[in-house]
């Protein structure tokens, strides 16, 4: 064989052969099924500049309050997480090109580039989850508890670019678990939801319902967060009793009300309609930011409520004596958001004519289904319990046709034809074709 032509074929093989090689070395058990993972690991220590994770954590809490202003209209209590959502469509817009990747970047508040933005978000989480341990005084009685974790199922046979699972791999410490959405996706219902039980301690249930996953099903991302920590002033039980509680609608309820014996130095601010209070846990890593707009300004106060303004009242948080009572609750909501988070501005990731994922599988194929968020909340006398889980979904917006095998072993007729005409300029048969 002359060297060129050798030289174009090695070419041509090589491309072929790397991704035989990478489709194997990816290939991990996990669980009775299989894992595509990328050879890399996660970088445990990403050096990443102080300025990039406040623009992130910036970021983070500009969304959380756009979702409040989106989502305040619905009745009733609310709990949410929005770094979790923030957590699990960063996944998502690993994969995201074009306009639909700057759509996602303006209503999440993706500021940072991209080659800084992934990093920053693995520093941040992995500088959450060394929390527990950072924990000041904590006895085993009182461990604070914040988890975090993530996961992906991708369907067995879709071609996954190697690059993305490296983002995921060295970024957010996510292997892809191989599923088959297209014969059975019941299963991997069943998983999903088993993972988010696990992960959240079992306080956020069959997150995704019966019949959201079929067969155009091609990706499903998750995000789960576990938070449980105590009082640093503890509540006394014995304390506790029936108090009235006063809803917008002028009806009075009676609720379980917490008191402390005796006044505590919290961080405390009031200013024009509000009072705001700071409830440290053990371990002084984390409190409860309690805003009370007063009576009679909640709805003006909530549609005025922006991360500028809530940072100024964090801001002006200072040491006082509070001798403090508060309702015990404990609740959860879900949100289906898809609608919600189409109309704050990213519409194209959720339109499977427009969308651009292409970064997951070098085609203009996927698009987010579904979204969903679930979360729980419990407040007593000892502590708060927290749980929060987010699915993104992708489907495929044409599901391919299966290609048509055809084998011509009888005999057959032919015709040569003028394609603008029609004219037929030869026809006949084969019947025997030695």
């Amino acid at each position: 064989m002359l060297p060129e032509r050798e030289n174009a074929m090695k070419k041509r093989l090589n491309p072929v052969l790397t991704a035989l090689i990478a489709a194997t070395l990816f290939l991990t058990a996990c669980g009775g099924g299989q894992v595509a993972e990328s050879r890399l690991e996660r970088l445990a220590n990403p050096d990443v500049p102080a300025a990039d994770l406040d623009q992130l954590a910036a970021g983070n809490t500009a969304f959380a309050f756009d979702l409040y202003q989106s989502v305040r209209a619905r009745t009733g209590n609310l709990v949410y997480s929005p770094y979790s959502i923030s957590l699990a469509f960063a996944m998502a817009y690993g994969g995201a090109r074009g306009e639909t990747a700057a759509q996602m970047a303006d209503v999440l508040h993706y500021t940072l580039s991209e080659g800084q933005f992934h990093p920053a978000f693995n520093a941040l989480d992995l500088d959450l989850s060394r929390r527990p341990d950072q924990a000041a005084d904590v006895d085993e009685e009182d461990r604070f508890e914040l988890t975090i974790a993530n996961a992906l199922w991708g369907q067995e046979d879709w071609p996954f670019l190697p690059e993305y699972l490296d983002l995921l791999a060295t970024n957010y410490g996510a292997g892809m678990r191989l599923v088959d959405f297209a014969n059975a996706p019941e299963n991997a219902r069943r998983q999903i939801n088993n993972w988010v039980s696990d992960q959240t301690k079992k306080r956020i249930q069959d997150i995704v319902p019966p019949g959201m996953l079929d067969a155009s099903t091609r990706l499903v991302l998750a995000n789960a967060i576990y938070f449980k920590a105590t009082w640093q002033y503890e509540f006394d039980p014995n304390e506790t009793s029936d108090a009235p509680f006063y809803l917008l609608d002028g009806e009075t309820v009676s609720v379980e009300m917490m008191r402390l014996e005796t006044g505590k130095n919290y961080a405390y601010a009031a200013g024009d309609g509000w009072q705001a209070i700071a409830l440290p846990y053990k371990g002084g890593l984390t409190e409860m930011v309690i805003i009370v707009p007063d009576a009679g300004n909640f709805e003006a106060f909530e549609s005025g409520l922006t991360a500028e303004r809530y940072d100024s009242i964090v801001s002006a948080l200072e040491s006082q004596q509070v001798l403090l009572a508060m309702p015990k609750f404990t609740f959860e909501t879900d949100y289906g958001l898809s609608d919600t988070l189409a109309q704050m501005g990213m519409a194209d990731a959720f339109d499977p004519s427009r969308a651009d994922f292409s970064g997951m599988d070098g085609q203009r194929v996927l698009y987010v289904s579904d979204a969903l968020h679930k979360a729980f909340i419990a407040v007593d006398e000892k502590g708060t319990e927290a749980a929060a889980a987010t699915i993104v979904v992708m489907g495929v917006s044409a599901i391919p046709e299966e290609g048509i095998n055809l084998t011509i072993d009888r005999p057959f007729f032919y015709a040569i034809r003028d394609v603008p005409t029609g004219t037929i300029l030869f026809m006949g048969r084969v019947v025997d074709p030695r």
